[in-house]
């Protein structure tokens, strides 16, 4: 039994025993938890630990067998391996030295990892090849080519001109498939098309009126010169708000982005963890969380890393400083330089994923519980909004059309309104629960 042999062997169990560990502990955080997602995410943690598990242990044990104090002579020897002639039946001859090397391995004759290993690999390649069938090539939309073509020169000689900077770290933060030049393009044909329709406002409204009631698009009775004057505004508010929507666009994406990669953060943080115990490359690590592919949203930020180690020949706290800089989530810049800190000057990185995933699955439940304790004051608002205003706003416009003051509108229309009412709330009250909803 050799001192590497010896080293080994206790490598794989000192492994199983930090995995076991992180068993225990994520078993007791799911016995607390009380979101269902969260549940599936940490039993997904368990699982893929216990196949960590298996693994070692059989890594373990075929150590153990193959150990021995003394070794044979007649293990060095080539045995003879003998094949059926066709030709002369019931008989066998012996092959040349040079064709028994040249053999076809056969799986049978592996060892038992050997064949998981073998099993695993296949599989890979049938999702690859999957993949790739079932892939379509994604191109931009004819809008976009359209856009493009027209302002990209103007686009060009802004961003050329100092314009636009913070756009340009939007867009990268925001992991949007556009070039500055490009998304600044489609933003000036946006603006200049908003304000051709703000040309057709204008003409449209200098001589038609639209009322609350039959017929509601009906001639306009005052002088042109006065109906021009009061809808002037249309010329800046339309392209105005056209383009500052669309230069704000980037910042919602981003943090939208933010929100997603920060619902999964913990839990990638407790597969890492479990990861840097029996990892020798920190960068493996990256890899192994994108092959789960059980987290979209940090999956695009752990690809740039991988890009930046293997296509462009950086070294993992480069690349880790460098994504950092634009990162759309802070708290994932933050685990970047944690680990590039940890790397530089040795530590553990078992350790800094642990703490780290403890503050960060503290977040987490905070963030739920303030999400739970808001959803509950939100019900009360929407309740005496879209059940109590309507019935106010019914009473009110009945009382005025029969005293006469204000707006007089028919019993139709009033129903109308009511209901648009209504209907308005309840879509306003959706959106806003889908903006304020964390990611499941």
């Amino acid at each position: 039994m050799s001192e590497e042999e010896i080293r080994n062997l206790g490598e794989k169990i000192s492994k199983e025993t930090k995995a076991i560990e992180n068993i225990i502990k994520l078993e007791k955080d799911i016995k607390n938890s009380r979101n269902e997602k969260e549940r599936d995410m940490i039993s997904s943690q368990i699982s893929s630990l216990k196949e960590f598990v298996k693994l070692q242990q059989k890594e373990t044990s075929e150590i153990v067998t193959n150990l021995s104090l003394v070794k044979s002579l007649n293990d060095l020897k080539i045995e003879k391996v003998n094949i059926k002639n066709t030709n002369i039946p019931g008989k066998a001859i012996p092959l040349p030295p040079e064709e028994v090397i040249n053999l076809p391995i056969k799986s049978k004759d592996l060892p038992h990892l050997e064949k998981v290993s073998l099993k695993r690999l296949k599989k890979k390649e049938g999702k690859k090849e999957g993949k790739k069938e079932g892939k379509k090539e994604e191109k931009p939309s004819k809008y976009v080519n359209f856009s493009v073509r027209t302002c990209y020169s103007l686009a060009r000689t802004l961003i050329r001109g100092g314009g636009f900077k913070s756009l340009k770290r939007g867009l990268v933060r925001a992991n949007m498939k556009f070039i500055p030049e490009n998304y600044v393009a489609v933003m000036l044909f946006s603006t200049f098309l908003s304000f051709a329709i703000a040309i057709f406002l204008f003409v449209f409204f200098m001589f038609f009126n639209i009322s609350g009631s039959l017929p509601i698009i009906s001639y306009a009775s005052e002088p042109v010169r006065d109906r021009a004057l009061q809808n002037l505004w249309m010329f800046l508010v339309i392209p105005l708000g056209t383009f500052f929507m669309m230069y704000a666009y980037p910042a919602l994406e981003k943090k939208s982005v933010e929100t997603k990669i920060n619902q999964e953060l913990p839990f990638v943080t407790i597969h890492m963890s479990s990861i840097s115990g029996a990892m020798i490359d920190p960068s493996k690590m990256f890899s192994i969380i994108l092959s789960t592919g059980e987290y979209p949203a940090i999956q695009k930020e752990f690809t740039k890393i991988i890009n930046d180690v293997t296509l462009y020949g950086y070294d993992l706290v480069s690349a880790l400083r460098n994504n950092a800089f634009n990162c759309p989530s802070d708290k994932l810049a933050e685990l970047y330089n944690g680990i590039s800190t940890t790397v530089n000057s040795g530590g553990n990185l078992a350790q800094f994923f642990e703490k780290r995933a403890e503050t960060l699955l503290f977040d987490y439940k905070i963030e739920r519980e303030k999400y739970n304790k808001s959803t509950e004051t939100f019900m009360d608002i929407y309740l005496s909004v879209v059940i109590a205003a309507p019935m106010i706003l019914m009473l009110l416009l009945i009382i005025m059309k029969v005293s006469g003051l204000g707006i007089s509108l028919s019993t139709p229309m009033i129903s109308l309104v009511t209901i648009l009412g209504v209907v308005l709330a309840n879509i306003f009250f959706l959106i806003f629960l889908y903006i304020k909803q964390p990611a499941q």
